[in-house]
């Protein structure tokens, strides 16, 4: 596909105010553990505090264990407690658990949030498979329960954080997708009536489903579900909700761009195994996938260029336009979307659909927590090819507390190795009485 040379600022769709989502200051943190101490002497240093919120995970009362887990979101979003999950993983993984399992609408979210945030501070690998192993179950089970919003959105995006990281098998992430998609379409009993799913719900859906979708391969799922799958999402490019229209709109865009709609209008006119199709079935599957391309085509086109309706706002309305301007300058062109982003003094660049999903879903979810694991997680800058300059990491060492120090400095990191490569040179090149040699052949050093 081709690229655009003259790039949209607003093509990024990053909604500035996410930065400042996260769940509390760290002034209020600190106070909230001290009160759950019950001490007013707590010294305010990072690891204790996470003990002491750990510890209080344990406790009855769910007000003291919901404080508990907005200070640990809240250190988790502000460092990459690489020391504290090495020790204390399991603990924290299972005592979130036990808190969507039993805790309130509120403890549900929250824990949630810090289960997607223990799985991203890990990164793939044996404990981010045992996070999604274990947290698939209770997650579906608590999805099915009648609840309000903010818990069932939580549920999703914990659900997909978790297998967008911890799964190493298809099968994995088609199974998160299913357990999503069965909340737009619940198989009923027959004395079941159906319930009109809300606005925020359908939205939480499909953007968490359509997240996943950037980790699949297109070629593995059917022509049948596919076909099923467009053709819904077309239904929501209709509804009122404009949330609702925006993430139908980018799961549409990336199913484009896997080239599914084109495979399946090609297995429907000759099929995979060079057998003839009976003539009816095969004109008929055939003309309905063209129909049904065409179709999305005519909407997209009107939605950039949606006039403002009563009740809408102009941040929603030009987010609208802008997004289904892109989707359609891609269905009639072929280019994708390509955004520039600063991380810190670093450049973040994406440059496909299914980049631009993941990374719009990860800064949502990481909040105010976004540049700082953009900078410090390996894993995040796996998934997007990013690599921040090391003086940018170097350069904040003296304001580092002395927790992030011994972070950093843990006998693995690469800034310990660097800085035993450090003291050793010293330690010879003093002896030979160069120092000043030395502090000057350091800057050309490859850190």
């Amino acid at each position: 596909m081709g690229k655009r040379n003259n790039q949209r600022k607003n093509v990024a769709m990053l909604d500035s105010s996410d930065d400042n989502s996260s769940v509390s200051s760290s002034s209020t943190i600190r106070s909230d553990l001290m009160s759950v101490s019950g001490s007013d002497d707590v010294q305010v240093d990072k690891d204790s505090l996470l003990e002491q919120a750990l510890d209080a995970l344990y406790e009855k009362r769910g007000s003291t264990r919901e404080k508990a887990l907005a200070a640990i979101i809240e250190a988790f979003n502000t460092n990459l407690q690489l020391q504290f999950v090495e020790k204390k993983f399991a603990t924290l993984l299972h005592q979130c658990l036990n808190s969507i399992k039993k805790g309130s609408s509120k403890e549900i979210a929250l824990a949630c949030h810090a289960i997607g945030l223990l799985a991203l501070t890990v990164g793939s690998g044996d404990n981010a498979r045992e996070i999604l192993e274990e947290s698939a179950a209770p997650i579906s089970q608590a999805l099915k329960a009648q609840s309000d919003y903010l818990k069932t959105v939580s549920l999703l995006e914990c659900l997909a954080v978790v297998t967008f990281v911890g799964a190493t098998e298809t099968e994995e992430t088609e199974r998160s997708m299913q357990i999503m998609w069965q909340l737009l379409h619940p198989k009923l009993g027959s004395n079941v009536v159906a319930v009109k799913t809300p606005a925020v719900v359908v939205t939480a859906v499909v953007s968490a489903w359509t997240f996943l979708l950037t980790t699949m391969n297109g070629c593995s799922l059917n022509s049948k579900d596919w076909q099923e799958s467009i053709s819904y999402l077309s239904t929501l490019l209709d509804k009122d909700d404009r949330s609702v229209r925006i993430s139908a709109g980018e799961a549409l865009a990336l199913i484009f761009e896997t080239g599914s709609v084109e495979k399946f209008a090609a297995e429907n006119k000759t099929p995979p195994d060079g057998s003839v199709l009976e003539g009816n079935k095969s004109r008929e599957g055939y003309t309905r996938i063209l129909g049904l391309k065409s179709k999305i085509l005519n909407q997209v086109r009107s939605l950039s260029v949606e006039a403002g309706g009563k009740g809408s706002t102009k941040k929603d309305l030009n987010s609208q336009r802008n997004l289904f301007k892109d989707v359609l300058e891609f269905l009639e062109d072929g280019y994708t979307p390509e955004i520039s982003m600063k991380i810190g003094g670093d450049s973040l660049q994406t440059s496909t659909w299914s980049e631009l999903i993941q990374l719009n879903f990860l800064k949502h979810f990481l909040g105010g927590g976004f540049v700082k694991h953009m900078q410090d997680n390996e894993f995040l800058h796996d998934v997007f090819g990013f690599t921040p300059k090391r003086k940018h990491i170097l350069g904040v060492e003296h304001q580092m507390s002395s927790g992030e120090k011994r972070m950093f400095r843990s006998p693995n990191s690469v800034l310990n190795k660097a800085r035993t490569q450090f003291l050793n040179k010293q330690r010879m090149l003093s002896k030979d009485r160069n120092v000043g040699h030395f502090a000057v052949g350091m800057g050309d050093e490859d850190m």
